[in-house]
């Protein structure tokens, strides 16, 4: 159900010359009400690349000033709706190793789902991918800024003593990472158990080597 967009003023609809003045906090109703009209003309049809800031600024009732003043262009703008349309970024602790990796995976396997229910979703990955900037912006943004906290929970867990500390933290990140994007992103219909970002994180741990007989 979408969220309608309010003003100050109730009664009336978002309007260019209602814009608050230079200083005062931005609108987070119109924010709400920009992000909200994108995915209504993404639901109604309309392709990525057939999209405009004027188009946008209409069907939310605001000015175009008030959309360049928050994003810099479309690329942007479409980043942002995207990571509103995904699962929210889980809350790591940034302190632990394995357990905010396992939550950074999980949150990997959420949005595996998203896009696999969401017609919607789906279609806007498939047309984003063929637009090099958007995908860039895309990449830069939301893809790259992953990356480093998964990194990041990796060299965690290795200066925890969980992980050895002889491997390249990059490979390892590759490792753990590279099931989860098989099956979200190669295999659609791959099964995504709840206690799938478990099962990899513990088979990565103990190793693919079959168990000496005495330990079977």
């Amino acid at each position: 159900m979408r969220v309608q967009a309010q003003v100050q003023d109730r009664d009336q609809p978002f309007r260019e010359d209602s814009e608050p003045r230079r200083g005062r906090p931005r609108s987070a109703a119109a924010e709400r009400a920009i992000l909200d009209a994108v995915v209504e003309l993404l639901e109604a049809g309309e392709p990525l690349a057939g999209l405009s800031i004027e188009r946008i600024a209409r069907t939310a009732g605001v000015g175009k000033a008030t959309i360049y003043r928050r994003w810099s262009g479309k690329e942007e703008l479409f980043v942002d709706v995207l990571n509103d349309m995904e699962p929210p970024e889980p809350a790591v602790s940034g302190t632990a190793g394995l357990d905010d990796l396992r939550l950074l995976l999980e949150s990997l396997r959420r949005r595996g789902l998203a896009q696999r229910s969401s017609v919607l979703l789906h279609n806007v990955f498939a047309q984003m991918k063929s637009h090099p900037k958007l995908w860039a912006e895309y990449h830069c943004n939301v893809i790259a800024p992953r990356r480093v906290a998964m990194l990041a929970a990796v060299q965690r867990a290795v200066d925890a003593g969980e992980l050895r500390a002889d491997l390249d933290v990059g490979l390892m990140d590759d490792l753990f990472l590279g099931p989860m994007l098989v099956r979200t992103v190669h295999r659609p219909d791959a099964p995504l158990p709840e206690d799938l970002a478990d099962r990899i994180v513990q088979v990565l741990v103990e190793g693919l080597a079959p168990r000496p007989a005495d330990d079977a």
